[in-house]
C-alpha cells in the first residue's frame, strides 16, 4: 500500500455512498481505506464490516466505543495507520466523498520530499464544478476569511475536508489530541507552521483547487455551532501563539 485514506463514520449508514466505495475498491490495490466509526448508534458498523469482509487487504475498520468527533476520530485511525502500514501518504475524506476518493488519489502524485502538505480547495473556476449552496458559500467565505487572518497565512480553504500529509508530517500534526472536534483542520496548520516556521511550511504546502466538490445534505455540524465556533478558533489561536 502507498496511501491510506482515512475516513470517519458516525452515523452514516444510510448516507455512505456505498457504490462509489465499491468501484474504488475493485479497481485500486495500491490504496488502503481506514474506516473509524466514531461511536455509531445505527447499522454504520455492520455496513463498514461488509467492505472489510469484501476487500480484506485493502480496508480496515477502527471502531471507536464513543463519539469522539470528527477531528479526534481522524487522529485515532491516523495513529492506527501510522502504527500497522509503512504507506507513505495519509489523509482523510469525508464519508459523504464530496470529493471522490479518485481525485484524493490523484494528489498523492504531488506529495514529494519537498512537499509534505497537500489540501484540497472548493475555488471555483471556469473548468472545474465546485456545487455549494449560496447561503453556505457565503457564510464559509466570511469564516475562512477570519480563519486565514487568524492563521496569518493566505490560506482560501482550510475546512475543505480533502488533506493528505507525508509521513513526517503526519507525525507532525497528528501526535496530539484536538482542541476542537470541528475546527482541528485550523489545528492542523498551526501545528505545521509552528513546526517548520511560516515560510519552511509554505515552501511545504501545496493548495489544489479541486475538479469535483458537491455539498451533500444532512451535515453532522449543526447550525448552532456557528455561534461557538468563534470561541473554538480564539481558544485555538491562543494555544498555538
Amino acid at each position: 500500500m502507498n496511501a491510506c485514506i482515512i475516513v470517519p463514520c458516525y452515523n452514516e449508514a444510510k448516507r455512505i455512498p456505498t457504490p462509489a466505495f465499491n468501484s474504488f475498491l475493485s479497481k485500486d490495490s495500491d490504496t488502503q481505506i481506514l474506516f473509524v466509526n466514531d461511536g455509531s448508534t445505527d447499522d454504520t458498523a455492520e455496513m463498514l464490516q461488509k467492505f472489510r469482509t469484501l476487500y480484506p487487504k485493502q480496508v480496515e475498520v477502527l471502531n471507536l466505543e464513543k463519539n469522539l468527533g470528527k477531528g479526534n476520530a481522524v487522529r485515532m485511525g491516523i495513529q492506527n495507520a501510522l502504527h500497522h502500514t509503512d504507506c507513505t501518504v495519509f489523509g482523510f475524506l469525508d464519508a459523504d466523498l464530496s470529493t471522490s476518493l479518485e481525485e484524493w488519489v490523484a494528489l498523492t502524485q504531488l506529495i514529494t520530499d519537498e512537499t509534505e502538505f497537500v489540501f484540497g480547495s472548493r475555488f471555483k473556476k471556469i473548468d472545474n464544478s465546485i456545487e455549494r449552496k449560496w447561503f453556505r458559500f457565503v457564510v464559509g467565505r466570511f469564516i475562512a476569511t477570519a480563519i486565514s487572518k487568524a492563521l496569518n497565512l493566505a490560506v482560501y480553504d482550510t475546512q475543505c475536508g480533502c488533506k493528505l500529509f507525508s509521513r513526517n508530517a503526519t507525525q507532525l500534526a497528528f501526535a496530539s489530541p484536538f482542541i476542537s472536534p470541528w475546527l482541528f483542520d485550523v489545528e492542523l496548520f498551526f501545528r505545521l507552521k509552528n513546526h517548520y516556521g511560516t515560510a519552511t511550511f509554505k515552501a511545504k504546502s501545496m493548495e489544489i483547487p479541486l475538479k469535483n466538490w458537491t455539498h451533500q445534505e444532512d451535515s453532522k455540524i449543526k447550525w448552532t455551532y456557528g455561534f461557538t465556533m468563534w470561541f473554538d478558533l480564539f481558544k485555538i489561536k491562543r494555544a498555538y501563539s
